[in-house]
């Protein structure tokens, strides 16, 4: 965040000053209509223009993207044209020119693609009434070298364009760079959400099957009624689309969940489930309350000869939802649980819970990892806080 705001500060201090110059001149004077000061008109346009810029960068240098950002950044410059290259091709064109200019491009942009450094050159051109004398050729870079190059034309040579149009390519490489992140984040998320799929428990399969199979001859309505839970079970869990759920589809699979391990174990488990209608529709991460719940029968049960209750709870909390699994349960050593958060103790039975706090921390910030209160022997209690309104906000974002 603080490159991105360094990088707009410097299109503010050089590029906005240009703009400005460029565009009083082609104005003659002052619009009467504008308001505030020539150094504030200018910082508002400036800041606009970028805001619109943003969005196309922030997915990546593609022709696409290339050609929906060029009028924004010729615009902010000021210049007479501007041209996007990737490494190997001439992206997008906005300006006069293309015609008689686009096929010198990749020739001329060699060097700064190799070097990295920017430069400026005359550009030969024998159509006397073409605009287009000089060349800033600055490169566009990310974490694995430079990506392309932004190359703004002009009627002479000028500092205060090379200048303006370097600044502009680095924030421009920001852009780029916060794309990268997001890819790469969105990867990480769908490798988790891959690992939480691959390890929910095999024997919990089994066990539900094996359950399922004692009632076929004793109460096969009953049976029937479990392998339809367990059919919409696992057809929710391993759906191929969404990173995203609602709490009420969430909180419908979780009821399935434990109807399953209600048929394996019968009266020991005792469920109660307190939701306050109005946080139904609220959005959070996908299966990112079964492992919870699974983690609190798991050890309410089966580490334990004793019956379990297990209480889940959602309630309003103004912008955010508050979401509770807790269980009286054999409980852990605080210690334990620190590592098992921090993933310091990888193949213990609470896995499930450091990937959903991974995955909360990466897509609402670590200040909404998950709260666990616990003790041997004190049963445990895991608190989510879910924003409302910031279905998909991640870290970085400026």
């Amino acid at each position: 965040m603080s490159a991105t705001l360094a990088a707009l500060a410097g299109v503010l201090l050089v590029a906005g000053g240009f703009a400005l110059g460029r565009l009083t001149a082609r104005r003659g004077g002052r619009d009467v209509h504008d308001l505030g000061t020539p150094v504030e008109r200018a910082t508002f346009r400036t800041l606009h223009t970028a805001s619109l810029a943003a969005p196309p960068l922030r997915a990546g240098l593609t022709e696409d993207t290339a050609r929906r950002a060029a009028r924004r950044l010729r615009s902010l410059l000021g210049t007479e044209a501007l041209c996007l290259t990737d490494r190997t091709a001439v992206l997008a064109w906005d300006g006069p020119g293309a015609a008689h200019h686009r096929d010198r491009v990749m020739e001329r942009v060699a060097g700064p693609l190799a070097s990295g450094r920017g430069q400026s050159v005359r550009v030969d051109c024998a159509d006397p009434d073409c605009p287009l004398r000089w060349a800033v050729i600055a490169p566009l870079t990310g974490e694995d070298g430079v990506l392309g190059t932004l190359v703004a034309y002009g009627s002479r040579e000028s500092a205060v364009l090379a200048r303006a149009a370097t600044e502009v390519a680095r924030w421009v490489s920001v852009q780029l760079e916060l794309a990268e992140l997001d890819r790469s984040r969105t990867r990480l998320m769908e490798a988790e959400l891959r690992a939480l799929r691959a390890q929910i428990s095999p024997h919990f399969i089994f066990n539900s099957l094996a359950a399922i199979a004692s009632f076929v001859r004793t109460d096969p309505e009953r049976a029937r009624e479990l392998l339809l839970e367990f059919a919409d079970f696992t057809r929710y869990s391993f759906r191929r689309h969404g990173d995203f759920t609602q709490l009420a589809d969430e909180l419908r699979s979780i009821e399935q969940y434990l109807a399953l391990a209600g048929a394996r174990f019968g009266d020991r488990l005792r469920v109660t489930l307190q939701v306050a209608p109005e946080v139904l529709p609220v959005t959070l991460p996908f299966l990112c309350l079964q492992p919870l719940v699974e983690n609190a029968v798991k050890h309410g049960l089966e580490d334990s000869r004793t019956t379990c209750r297990v209480t889940i709870a959602a309630r309003d909390a103004g912008a955010e939802a508050v979401v509770t699994v807790e269980d009286d349960g054999v409980g852990m050593d605080p210690d334990v649980l620190r590592a098992v958060l921090s993933g310091e103790r990888p193949g213990t039975s609470g896995i499930g819970l450091s990937n959903v706090d991974e995955r909360l921390r990466q897509v609402y910030g670590d200040a909404y990892g998950l709260v666990a209160e616990t003790a041997v022997g004190a049963g445990m209690k895991v608190t989510v806080r879910i924003p409302k309104y910031r279905p998909g906000v991640h870290r970085g974002t400026p």
